[in-house]
């Protein structure tokens, strides 16, 4: 059973990062960041536009990188539409302690299904130096939201 769920994430993991959902650039965002992992590579610039009520009604992102930073990003851009910026950070906190532990103890009800989407990348914690890849986008997205234009996973 065990190896029928680890199949099914590496599988997620693959089918996001050869085709990343919402990879394109966002000619009207209203927010945008670039993101480097220089361990090992990665890079990618992550757009946003917010609606007229603050919330994060479009994201996108362009860059190159590992399955797994690809495979983030993808996820990352899915989960956080329609979400307040604090919101979309807090999630990101959370997702940062399932991508270092492989859990997430203090995760409520309130995030079940984003969590649930996350899950997949859960397993970067059995290899230290892939959390930074896993985690990029959410360093990404913290910088665009706090109006930096530079992010790192250092």
């Amino acid at each position: 059973m065990f190896d029928d769920l680890r199949d099914l994430y590496q599988e997620v993991i693959l089918d996001h990062g050869r085709k990343p959902r919402n990879f394109r650039r966002l000619e009207d965002a209203d927010r945008s960041a670039r993101g480097d992992n220089p361990m090992c590579g990665d890079r990618m610039e992550l757009f946003l536009k917010l609606t007229p009520d603050g919330a994060i009604g479009d994201a996108a992102f362009q860059g190159r990188g590992c399955a797994i930073s690809m495979a983030s990003a993808s996820l990352m851009t899915e989960v956080i539409k329609g979400k307040a910026p604090e919101a979309a950070q807090a999630l990101g906190a959370k997702f940062r302690d399932l991508a270092m532990t492989g859990t997430c103890p203090e995760c409520g009800a309130d995030i079940a299904d984003e969590m649930e989407r996350l899950q997949p990348l859960s397993g970067v914690h059995e290899f230290p130096s892939r959390v930074k890849c896993a985690t990029l986008a959410w360093h990404t997205l913290n910088a665009a939201l706090a109006g930096a234009k530079e992010a790192s996973s250092e």
